[in-house]
């Protein structure tokens, strides 16, 4: 066959791959033979994003000395050379700022155990709805549901579970999980995660701990550029456990045979990584197909909740004591108050700071902010910070719900033991309970007059500080 003749009659960059076929169902070396003038454009003048390993394109080189290798693109080109395959792939590598949309073509005939196919690539830097939207039935109709699943506007965290138990069963997979990553603190959290019936595989917070950062941060290099690593044989693991030792030997140990490991990112930012073990190796076409345009999507909304959720911490919290602020507790009692069913009771305790006015005019603002913020500290040593509230100037308010009136009255009195190492940290302190959280505003009328009673007798006891 004339190679040659066959890129030059493409439109598009397109090139002759030829894959080295073993007796034993493994492949050796896999070639560039020959590509169109487009192709060779692509490495000998790449477009912005696109530089690779050299500039020289020389026929019947080994694809690496161009790429790093892939081994998701090694799969591709050994289906369609020796298994006379038809693929498609529409992905963003991450060694490269661009979309790839791509087609693998089976040749005829082969040369011995030399076999063939035709690779064609078309280039974009930013995603095309058409070409994501360019995919089977099933595929489709499996990423359409995600789709419906993620607009869920009532629980973000029960919607991804659902996705989550969903790309399970589409992998036929003991255990799939969405990790998230906080890059700026070191920190990994597991989102959601999904078991088979059977399953002897742990929950991941079996592994997830102070130190699953750095084995996280590792899967980046083990990916070496591409889009994903899906490790499905003896070859595949074994490519894997030359890159990353460590966590070949872990996951091996957990009892991980096969993998899929999607990492989610989205406008430039890694939010984290998605992943199916022992899942059905004759499904991994589709799998990597369908979660190619799934983590996406999975992206975007990661993204965006995250986006949510800075500007909710924003709009909700007191910016100078780190705690929730006053908007924020009118919703809350509000919420208690509308609450006719919940059971449990409600707890409310007033700190209002004493001798404030003192310590500002003796050491000025930057003291009386010092003072606020310890306040804030002191409380945080006995309640959650989402209990907490700034109700304004030097008065914080904490709302606890299913507690008693013995636990009340023990965190009260917790709070001015603990008071006391903080420099001129002295509050006035009023509590009240209520059997039901519905009366949450009764509790606030009790514990705000209580505070005031108490706040009266220490000012008795102390006129020089003034109010």
């Amino acid at each position: 066959m004339d190679f040659q003749t066959v890129v030059d009659s493409v439109g598009t960059a397109a090139c002759v791959m030829s894959v080295e076929k073993y007796d034993n169902g493994g492949y050796g070396n896999i070639r560039i033979v020959t590509g169109n003038r487009i192709y060779i454009d692509s490495i000998e003048r790449p477009a912005g994003g696109m530089e690779l390993l050299t500039r020289r394109f020389i026929p019947d080189s080994a694809y690496t000395d161009y790429l790093t290798r892939d081994m998701n693109f090694e799969d591709s080109c050994y289906q369609a050379a020796v298994h006379k395959k038809f693929l498609h792939s529409y992905a963003h590598p991450s060694r490269f700022n661009v979309w790839f949309n791509m087609s693998f073509v089976p040749l005829s005939p082969d040369n011995g155990n030399t076999c063939y196919c035709l690779y064609i690539m078309e280039v974009s830097v930013n995603p095309d709805a058409k070409r994501l939207s360019t995919v089977s039935a099933d595929i489709a109709s499996s990423v359409l549901e995600t789709c419906i699943k993620l607009q869920n506007p009532d629980d973000f965290n029960e919607a991804m579970e659902e996705v989550c138990a969903d790309i399970r069963d589409l992998c036929d997979s003991e255990h799939c999980c969405i990790l998230l990553m906080d890059t700026a603190r070191r920190k990994c959290s597991i989102l959601c995660e999904a078991f088979s019936k059977d399953t002897k595989l742990l929950p991941m917070a079996n592994y997830v701990d102070d130190s699953f950062y750095d084995i996280a941060d590792s899967w980046k290099d083990t990916i070496a550029g591409s889009n994903c690593l899906i490790a499905k044989n003896e070859h595949d693991w074994a490519i894997v456990r030359e890159r990353n030792p460590l966590w070949y030997e872990s996951i091996s140990q957990a009892g991980g045979k096969t993998i899929v490991l999607f990492p989610l990112d989205f406008k430039g930012e890694l939010l984290g990584y998605i992943w199916a073990i022992n899942f059905s190796e004759e499904k991994a076409p589709t799998i990597k197909e369908t979660l190619e345009l799934t983590t996406f999507l999975l992206a975007s909304e990661l993204y965006s909740n995250r986006s949510v959720e800075r500007l909710h911490f924003l709009s909700s919290r007191d910016m100078l004591t780190g705690v929730m602020n006053r908007n924020e507790m009118n919703n809350y009692v509000d919420r208690l108050a509308g609450d006719k069913d919940g059971r449990g009771g409600v707890g409310v305790l007033f700190a209002d700071l004493n001798g404030l006015k003192a310590v500002n005019d003796s050491g000025g603002h930057v003291e009386g902010d010092r003072l606020l913020k310890d306040a804030a500290a002191a409380l945080r040593e006995v309640f959650d910070t989402h209990h907490i509230f700034r109700a304004g100037g030097d008065e914080f308010v904490a709302i606890v719900t299913d507690i008693t009136e013995d636990g009340l009255r023990a965190k009260a009195d917790k709070l001015r033991e603990g008071s006391a190492k903080y420099k001129d940290l002295v509050f006035a302190i009023g509590y009240a309970f209520e059997k039901e959280r519905a009366d949450v505003r009764s509790a606030l009328r009790t514990a705000d007059e209580r505070m005031y009673e108490d706040k009266k007798h220490y000012y008795e006891l102390h006129p020089k500080y003034g109010q």
